[in-house]
């Protein structure tokens, strides 16, 4: 029988992508870009109709941390492969028109090189020090969003 007081692995876990930006010209078709995708509507932000869909996704925002980085921050359930693969599928042409702006980037389209979009993210995850609170360590967005019991 397990001991119920051991530690267990959560469901959910952080990525933090930080992103190094060409140039001001670059940043600049970023933010518009980002403010055009993120003042839609719901049913028609193809980022949000993508998190509804793909329902891993507990917390999503991006953050320009100067005028140089931008960031992708998330907190995410089960496997790294998995919900990256998600987004590629779901919205694959918005890393696209993001990507073509940040230094470094992996080959475009993305859904020609989830390889080495997989290991772009890998690299430039600045993970976080363990260890990782959750407030709801065993239960999943489709969890919370059913009312289920922990």
């Amino acid at each position: 029988m397990a001991d119920p007081s051991a530690p267990t692995e959560a469901v959910q876990h952080p990525l933090t992508l930080v992103m190094s930006i060409r140039s001001a010209e670059d940043r600049a078709t970023l933010e518009a870009t980002l403010q055009q995708l993120q003042s839609q509507p719901p049913e028609r932000n193809p980022i949000i109709q993508a998190l509804d869909a793909i329902g891993t996704v507990h917390f999503a925002r991006f953050v320009f941390l100067d005028e140089t980085r931008l960031a992708v921050i998330t907190t995410y359930d089960g496997d790294f492969d998995a919900y990256v693969n998600e987004f590629v599928d779901h919205i694959g042409q918005v890393f696209d028109a993001l990507l073509q702006h940040i230094a470094d980037a992996p080959p475009l389209p993305v859904q020609q090189h989830r390889e080495e979009f997989l290991a772009y993210l890998r690299a430039h995850d600045l993970g976080c020090i363990p260890p990782f609170y959750s407030a709801y360590p065993d239960r999943t967005v489709l969890d919370i969003r059913a009312g289920s019991p922990v």
